[in-house]
């Protein structure tokens, strides 16, 4: 598995989560999920209510901001896997990590996973 590279890490704290966000409705809509789940999804992770996420949105905070401003799930460490080809585990930089669980978080809900699975219940 190759390794994140700086400037790779650079560009992710860079992007906007406003950037990104519509990415996630549409793939996971596009497999029968909902945008509901996916705000759920994310509240787990993140600790943000819809509210606070349209604020984020609306602000247009980079990953930086966004993540720095997130209250972490405790169990976010036991996601794990590839993504975007690399190994979530592996991944050195703390905010590129973070920012691949929400992908993968994201993906498994498209992909139909039960939300027990994806929000680490079980």
């Amino acid at each position: 598995m190759p390794k994140t590279t700086p400037e790779h890490d650079a560009r992710i704290a860079k992007m906007t989560f406003a950037s990104v966000y519509p990415h996630y409705v549409n793939k996971v809509e596009k497999k029968g999920r909902t945008k509901s789940e996916l705000h759920e999804v994310i509240e787990w992770l993140t600790g943000f209510d819809e509210k606070t996420l349209d604020g984020l949105i609306d602000e247009e905070v980079t990953f930086e901001t966004f993540f720095a401003r997130a209250t972490l799930n405790p169990n976010a460490e036991l996601i794990r896997g590839v993504i975007c080809g690399y190994r979530i585990e592996d991944i050195e930089n703390p905010l590129t990590r973070q920012t691949r669980y929400l992908d993968k978080v994201v993906d498994e809900l498209a992909k139909g996973r039960k939300m027990e699975k994806i929000l680490r219940t079980e």
